[in-house]
């Protein structure tokens, strides 16, 4: 028997598109069933600036197909270098949603990132002042720490006292992988999110190394053990407010991935929406895939939610491309490694 769920179109609140040829291959994916994205400033050189926020919107709405219904959120990549003033006047202008921090050494051209958090506090209470969101990216980078445990320990040593010392911030914790995520952000007040991935609802650690290692897998955080991703799914599924779709899509082309130091990135833009569905169903809690996808971001980011509507319907398995064409080079969409079979129309 056909089924169908209409949903309020959903919006992605963690995304990267990088830039040139890379952004005009990525960027349709998105804007096919996504209404907005929080855009990653992490770019090299990163998006520090109002004026390269500006400029890289731009080419991102360049990038899009004609007719495409998508808006880019554009945020600011933190410093040690960030000035207070330079943030909220960008903030002010409309066209910064939030300020991202990355620990410096933590991801992917996060080298300019943040290694002493004193140095960025009096950005943290400027963003307190204002109601600017700041995503997070919520792992230390200590090399004595495993990464396995990065998550948690940053919890205990970085987000836990920065949230003490400056009430008010606002902090999403981005894509979060533990149980120790998953309930602090539950239990940490109006002013504290947690956005989770696609891609760590369906895999644990055993997926990236069983039988040999899966580099498409590999992502930043990395997939913990299959308790935490238990963990994620009833967080995800539980329609609880302080949990909202981050698809953290990370193109890379397959040379970089498939390399003796393979580059960390899950690319699920294409077919996010079609996998959530089907965990969804899995979990008997398709009513509460739209507050996943498109009520609760909203709300945690003080935006309207969107007008338009995207329709799943459940029938035969539904086939997406195993790459998408980046000017020559591919790119592997995500497999989940069951049938999808949610149909989207948006």
């Amino acid at each position: 028997m056909t089924q169908s769920l209409t949903i309020r179109r959903p919006d992605d609140w963690h995304l990267h598109l990088r830039d040139g040829a890379m952004l005009r291959a990525v960027a349709p994916e998105t804007a096919r069933h996504f209404a907005r994205a929080i855009i990653m400033p992490n770019l090299v050189p990163p998006v520090v600036t109002g004026a390269q926020a500006a400029a890289y919107r731009d080419r991102i709405l360049a990038a899009l197909p004609e007719g495409a219904r998508f808006e880019p959120l554009m945020t600011l990549y933190l410093t040690e270098d960030t000035n207070p003033a330079d943030v909220a006047a960008a903030h002010a202008s409309g066209l910064i949603k939030a300020v991202k921090l990355y620990p410096a050494g933590a991801t992917t051209n996060s080298a300019s990132g943040v290694s002493d958090f004193n140095k960025v506090r009096p950005v943290l209470e400027k963003m307190a002042e204002i109601g600017l969101p700041l995503c997070m990216h919520g792992e230390v980078t200590d090399a004595s720490v495993d990464i396995f445990d990065r998550e948690a320990v940053f919890i205990d040593r970085v987000l836990d006292p920065i949230r003490r010392a400056t009430p008010g911030l606002r902090v999403v914790m981005e894509h979060i992988t533990t149980t120790q995520g998953a309930q602090y952000a539950r239990e940490g007040g109006a002013d504290l999110a947690a956005t989770i991935t696609t891609h760590h609802l369906v895999i644990n650690r055993n997926h990236i190394l069983v039988g040999g290692i899966k580099p498409h897998y590999y992502c930043l955080p990395v997939a913990k053990r299959e308790e935490h991703r238990l963990a994620l799914r009833a967080a995800a599924t539980s329609g609880n407010p302080s949990y909202f779709l981050g698809t953290d899509s990370a193109p890379h082309v397959d040379a970089l991935k498939e390399h003796a130091c393979g580059c960390a990135g899950c690319f699920t833009a294409t077919n996010t929406m079609s996998i959530l569905a089907e965990v969804f169903e899995q979990d008997g809690a398709l009513d509460k895939l739209e507050a996943f996808t498109s009520l609760n971001g909203p709300a945690f980011y003080g935006l309207p939610v969107n007008e338009g509507t995207l329709t799943l319907t459940k029938g035969a398995p539904v086939s997406y491309p195993a790459k998408i064409d980046a000017d020559g080079d591919s790119v592997t969409v995500f497999d989940p490694g069951f049938p999808l079979h949610w149909a989207v129309t948006p």
